[in-house]
């Protein structure tokens, strides 16, 4: 039999306001303490001593008994102490809306749901609070003892499903162990590194009766002793002299702040470290909000869609202190050269991800708010200024700025993001889907505090946006909650519309519709030759502004041109109540800056809209011109090496630009730039049948072709493009080594070679940028 101790949870999850019986049972017995009571009401109970306000779910006949005791519950207490139930239309739903919940409040959510398909509809929502180490307790029905093991009628192997998902899973089959198995679930989520819990109890169980205690969880030896040291970490005068040893030693240091931060409630205590040391902070995107995104010290997202600014610190920075952040491969990349100059210090709960990806020369384990007033107080002496290289992050955020194509009559998402974002000034709290909506609203809407930013980042989970939404509305009553979603995630519950006007619950859903999978449009045009192999949505019936209205929107409106989006947007925020807007936008915009897979941050492709170095003419070297870039090379895009040679062969008409042009035949074999947007050269081979190409295709064609003549020693119009091409490292030949590496100036098989740096590589112009 497990031994029982008493427990202070309910403190740490209890709403403002809210009473809670747990954390005076100490000193005075709980009021139900003696009385027999069958389990299911022990587990409401449970509910309500944690702090519990609201419970999403869905019934079946396994859940039943608590279910029960829930509307049993809410008969005999008033109003304010009632525990609200959310029936959303899938348990899906329900499972991001308590992770919802969880995220925008810090408390622990909580799901209800029966057994079989019930239970296996959440496997997704708690596998994506694992990755994101978010404290969810999902309850799930179970099929009677006695039918365990017969595959009666919905009957899951929850336990066996749900342990490589979850931080842990209970399956109650002793009657006497439900009370404190529940206080333990809620224990353990929110503890050391949150995460969700699981707690599988069938439904004979449910219906037992047993001695209510009013206190007690489970003696989990191990966990308890981890979670003691862990609590007690001290910072040593030894470390605390390594880490300003450190510091004192660089001359670049950078923070990069992680989802830890928001999970530990140290956001005040980061903002405290980077102002007392002038130190910049760069986030990932489950950091968003650790710092105000307009703080100078803020350089907002690193990573694949970061910005070209935090990633160019990153680059530069010869001191990189990880709080509450594991190096993920969206943000570190080539693992080798990330930060690959700069020394490592990590701070991280978890010590399994010390060290995990990347090296370091400093560390420590302890909750990121502990931990951050601890070097705070160690660091009281410490006096270094950093002025010189703040004004270097300062330039480079005035170099390469976000940007988006302005001159386009389609709209553009980061136009109506940018308006959005004047329209609420970092007050929102927005939840997103996944994709490129996604890494918009990452680069251009502001949060001025954690917990405003709702993503689903590890998992990456279509569909997460709209319910998330709901649980964070209804975590923070009063409080403006957007939805950012696109058609392709939110399809995946579009269902969960129905719930926001069935409860009348305020949320805003602004939909970015770009007619397809954005993201994965993007990867086929950047990587797969413009094949959109399932990823085109433009035939597709779906009307999402009838869809809303049919569900009981009282707005929903769609806008379709430039000067639709600002009065609509206005007019969405400030409806009472659930509203709906669609902005049909461009199809074909990428997100840029993007580090493609495989690549280090030297390789950021940075599309036609943000800035580009230019092209500086040099003495010749063996009858070859060569030349130098005015700035960075990972900045130089291909869109304006095109610009560049155009002026020099002459302008190339698109329409009438084929291949029979040049007096090819039809079906010769040429090598063709076929994706203008890749930004590299990327040889490709295959047979060309005059206008089935597109006409932009046809264009790079002639223009590789004309470039054969611009050279003196060769006729090909492989090299001619190489020779005014080949310093530029971006330029790559995938699929065409045999050519490239019989170029006397390639490396690694491709068409990199012997770019120069201008020498004035940082500050003082007294380091080479590599």
């Amino acid at each position: 039999m497990a031994t029982l101790k008493s427990s202070g949870a309910a403190k740490r999850n209890r709403p403002a306001g809210r009473s809670s019986l747990a954390e005076v049972t100490a000193a005075r017995k709980h009021p139900q303490a003696g009385t027999e009571i069958n389990n299911a009401d022990a587990i409401v109970q449970v509910f309500a001593d944690e702090g519990v306000d609201t419970v999403f779910g869905y019934s079946g006949g396994a859940i039943l008994p608590t279910y029960d005791a829930i509307f049993r519950f809410n008969e005999d207490h008033p109003k304010k102490e009632e525990i609200r139930l959310i029936v959303p239309a899938t348990e899906q739903g329900a499972g991001f809306m308590a992770a919802g919940y969880a995220r925008s409040s810090g408390r622990v959510g909580v799901a209800v749901v029966t057994s079989g398909p019930g239970a296996t509809n959440t496997v997704t929502p708690i596998r994506d609070c694992q990755a994101d180490s978010v404290p969810v307790v999902l309850i799930t029905g179970q099929v009677p003892r006695l039918a365990m093991g017969t595959d009666a009628f919905q009957e899951a192997p929850v336990f066996n499903i749900m342990a490589a998902c979850a931080k842990h899973v209970f399956l109650v089959t002793d009657e006497t162990k439900v009370e404190a198995t529940v206080r333990s679930a809620f224990d353990i989520a929110r503890s050391g590194r949150p995460g969700p819990v699981v707690v599988d109890i069938p439904r004979d169980v449910q219906l037992a009766k047993h001695v209510f205690q009013g206190s007690g969880t489970l003696s989990l030896r191990g966990y308890q002793e981890r979670l003691a040291v862990l609590e007690q970490a001290t910072l040593c005068g030894g470390d605390a002299e390594a880490f300003f040893r450190l510091l004192a030693a660089s001359e670049r240091p950078l923070i990069y702040a992680g989802g830890g931060v928001i999970n530990s409630n140290a956001g005040d205590e980061l903002r405290a470290f980077a102002k007392r040391f002038g130190i910049p902070v760069v986030t990932t995107l489950m950091g968003i909000g650790a710092i105000d995104t307009r703080d100078p010290l803020a350089l907002r997202m690193l990573g694949m869609h970061g910005t070209a600014f935090a990633n160019y610190a990153v680059e530069d920075c010869d001191f990189l202190f990880a709080v509450g952040s594991r190096f993920d491969d969206r943000v570190a990349g080539k693992v080798k050269e990330f930060a690959r100059g700069a020394k490592i210090a990590h701070l991280d709960v978890d010590a399994s991800e010390i060290g995990k990806v990347k090296d370091f020369d400093w560390s420590y384990v302890a909750d990121g708010k502990r931990g951050l007033q601890q070097l705070l107080a160690a660091g009281a002496d410490f006096k270094k200024d950093f002025g010189k290289w703040r004004k270097h992050v300062d330039d480079l955020r005035k170099s390469y700025p976000l940007s988006w194509n302005r001159e386009s009559k389609l709209v553009q998402s980061e136009f109506v993001l940018h308006t959005l974002n004047n329209i609420t000034r970092g007050e929102a709290i927005v939840s997103t889907g996944v994709g490129q909506h996604q890494m918009w609203a990452a680069q251009y809407l502001d949060f001025s505090r954690p917990r405003a930013w709702l993503t689903s980042g590890s998992m990456g989970t279509m569909g997460f946006g709209l319910p998330a939404a709901i649980g964070a509305q209804l975590a923070n009553p009063g409080k403006l909650v957007i939805d950012v979603d696109g058609d392709g995630s939110i399809r995946m519950n579009l269902g969960e519309l129905e719930t926001l006007t069935n409860y009348d619950i305020p949320v805003k859903v602004l939909l970015l519709n770009n007619l397809g999978d954005g993201m994965v449009r993007q990867w086929q045009d950047l990587f797969y030759a413009n094949r959109y192999s399932g990823s085109d949505k433009s035939l597709h019936k779906k009307d999402f502004v009838k869809a809303a209205e049919a569900d009981g929107f009282g707005f929903a409106k769609r806008a379709s041109s430039i000067a639709e989006v600002r009065p609509a947007l206005e007019q969405f925020v400030k409806f009472n109540g659930p509203a709906f807007l669609e902005v049909m936008v461009d199809q074909n915009a990428h997100v840029y800056p993007m580090i493609g897979p495989g690549m280090g941050y030297r390789d950021m492709i940075t599309g036609n809209t943000f800035p580009v170095a230019t092209m500086v003419r040099r003495k010749p070297k063996r009858r070859r011109d060569t030349f130098e870039r005015g700035s960075r090379t990972s900045l130089f895009s291909f869109h304006g090496v095109r610009s560049w040679a155009r002026t020099v062969v002459g302008p190339i008409d698109t329409q009438r630009g084929t291949h029979h042009e040049q007096g090819n035949s039809a079906d010769c074999r040429v090598g063709c730039i076929f994706s203008d947007r890749q930004r590299r050269t990327s040889v490709h081979h295959e047979p060309c049948y005059g206008d089935q190409r597109r006409s932009r295709d046809a264009a790079d064609w002639i223009l590789w072709c004309r470039l054969r003549y611009l050279h003196p020693r060769h006729s090909c119009p492989y090299a001619g493009l190489q020779h005014y091409l080949r310093r530029h490292p971006q330029c790559r030949a995938r699929g065409a080594h045999s050519w490239a590496s019989r170029s006397r100036n390639t490396r690694r098989g491709t068409l990199w070679a012997t770019a120069r740096e201008p020498k004035s590589g940082y500050v003082d112009g007294s380091l080479p940028r590599r």
